[in-house]
């Protein structure tokens, strides 16, 4: 393995912290991206790579691209990102959590965690147990907190609304087809969103039958995970894990719309520049997909409630609309635009 700060998507971090606690078995990565506008907040992934180095990449990826998606969203926080390392059988104890609390706390308040993939709000309390810098935690009636999924989603819902109303010009997402990739927490929700609004959906997920239930519940149709991106749609909203729109997968489009919650969703920093000059509207991940942080944050910050953490999710279309509308203005891509507001946020402009 290189040394880390040779590794492609190092990117000026201001700190990569490596764990590990032989009596519970964790091994785990935090990664800090940015603590210049305030401490490093992003969720905790739970995850079986295949090569030790992918877990570092994907801390060191997702880490970038939470300083930007809180900078973004006009949160006092910088960007981090926590993984831990899943055995062969995922095997998953009160131990092991206890001991990620203790390599948080060990931090002193400069990364905050949160749910990500593979985690829920039992492990965030057992890790809650251990260290006073995590949010999701369960919460009262009207509170802000809890579970994020449900605010990533609506505010993935509310992007793909805005995209579609200048790439279609449709007010509505009724009649709208759209395809989406992973029907989890956060791709789960935002169909219910769409069926509710009368959108004619197409649905896949790794699980299959998860899909084919949610399908069927909604009246929607089912395509195979590996076919869902170049399915024919108005469009197609990537909601698993991220590194999917590549030069082979850009290439099979049949969309005007790239809009989705996954994050990561560019595989490097020229598949933007593929969506652009196939005349793909993309919504920059990190931009539509805020809603969740923006939920754990306030709850974090101790800064208002639901009514405030629903106006801040109404707040994603107008950002969006000021990237696509400089974008427009000077040919430069989405993803580019989006990548120098976030960096001069983050005092790296």
């Amino acid at each position: 393995m290189p040394a880390v700060w040779d590794l492609p998507d190092f990117d000026a971090h201001e700190g990569v912290h490596f764990f590990s606690d032989s009596a519970s078995g964790l091994r785990a990565v935090i990664a800090i991206h940015s603590t210049h506008l305030g401490p490093a907040a992003g969720g905790t992934r739970f995850w079986r790579y295949a090569e030790t180095n992918d877990a570092v990449t994907d801390a060191l990826r997702l880490s970038r691209g939470m300083s930007f998606k809180n900078a973004m969203a006009g949160l006092p926080v910088g960007g981090g990102k926590g993984v831990i390392l899943a055995d062969a059988s995922r095997t998953k104890t009160p131990e092991m959590l206890a001991a990620f609390g203790r390599a948080i706390e060990s931090l002193g308040g400069r990364y905050v965690t949160a749910e990500d993939v593979g985690m829920g709000e039992a492990d965030l309390v057992a890790i809650g147990k251990e260290t006073r810098h995590v949010s999701g935690l369960p919460v009262g009636e009207g509170h802000a907190g809890g579970d994020p999924g449900p605010s990533t989603a609506m505010g993935v819902f509310l992007g793909v609304k805005a995209a579609i109303k200048r790439a279609l010009g449709k007010d509505s997402a009724k009649g709208v087809h759209v395809a989406i990739q992973g029907v989890g927490s956060v791709g789960g929700g935002l169909a219910r969103l769409l069926a509710d609004e009368g959108a004619r959906l197409t649905l896949a997920d790794i699980d299959r039958a998860r899909a084919a239930k949610l399908a069927a519940e909604l009246g929607g149709a089912v395509a195979d995970a590996a076919q869902i991106l170049s399915i024919e749609a108005d469009v197609v909203s990537p909601c698993a894990l991220g590194a999917v729109l590549t030069a082979d997968s850009i290439a099979a489009l049949r969309t005007p719309i790239v809009a989705g919650g996954a994050n990561n969703q560019l595989a490097m920093p020229e598949d933007g520049d593929r969506l652009h000059a196939r005349g793909i509207l993309y919504a920059p991940d990190y931009v539509i997909n805020a809603g969740g942080i923006i939920n754990v944050t306030l709850e974090y910050l101790g800064q208002g409630d639901r009514a405030e953490v629903q106006a801040r999710l109404k707040q994603i279309p107008g950002r969006l609309e000021t990237i696509w509308a400089e974008s427009e203005a000077n040919g430069e891509t989405a993803a580019r635009v989006a990548d120098h507001m976030a960096m001069k946020l983050i005092g790296r402009g």
